[in-house]
């Protein structure tokens, strides 16, 4: 079980803003680390156009980076488990999101 720094039992008021509560959608996240922090960037590729662009970034700690996967593959084997396997068309992806390319490296 995870540890928390909030007592047992405490509630916390989370206030989701009207901007925030349309979302972002992405479809491709490049995730870098240093011994510090896990920095996730949210971009969305469009067919047709070689570029890009980050449409958001957090920056969390090693630990909440470490919780943020727990509390996704929980939520994930919940769904799985309510409407059956979420099919992925390329294995070889991370996440089902691509990994990025340097740019003197070619991809097949």
């Amino acid at each position: 079980m995870a540890q928390s720094n909030q007592p047992q039992g405490q509630q916390i008021n989370i206030e989701l803003g009207e901007k925030e509560a349309e979302g972002i959608y992405s479809n491709m996240a490049i995730i870098t680390h240093s011994p510090a922090e896990f920095v996730i960037d949210f971009t969305r590729i469009v067919p047709g156009l070689p570029k890009a662009k980050v449409h958001a970034r957090i920056i969390t700690t090693p630990q909440h980076a470490k919780m943020l996967l727990k509390a996704l593959k929980d939520n994930i084997d919940k769904f799985e488990s309510r409407f059956g396997e979420i099919k992925t068309d390329t294995p070889n992806q991370h996440f089902g999101f691509t990994p990025p390319v340097k740019k003197d490296e070619k991809v097949n």
